[in-house]
């Protein structure tokens, strides 16, 4: 699809920064960068406006990093 859809579970109310990166570290995204309330968040960024290639999504809150990479095909 022309979407990428990024889940985030809160069990609590908590800081979430959700950031998408290219394979040079550069920021290409920020998805959430704040406050969130506990329970599901569901972040989506189109893909039509990044380029052909790796990213990786981190998404930080609290003290827990996950991360989550996708391909970008043109």
């Amino acid at each position: 699809g022309e979407t990428v859809t990024v889940p985030l579970a809160l069990p609590e109310a908590a800081e979430a920064r959700e950031v998408v990166y290219d394979v040079l570290g550069r920021v290409v995204a920020v998805l959430s960068d704040g406050p969130l309330e506990p329970g599901r968040h569901t972040f989506e960024m189109t893909k039509t406006t990044l380029a052909a290639g790796v990213y990786v999504v981190s998404a930080v809150r609290g003290q827990g990093v996950a991360t989550k990479t996708f391909t970008v095909a043109r």
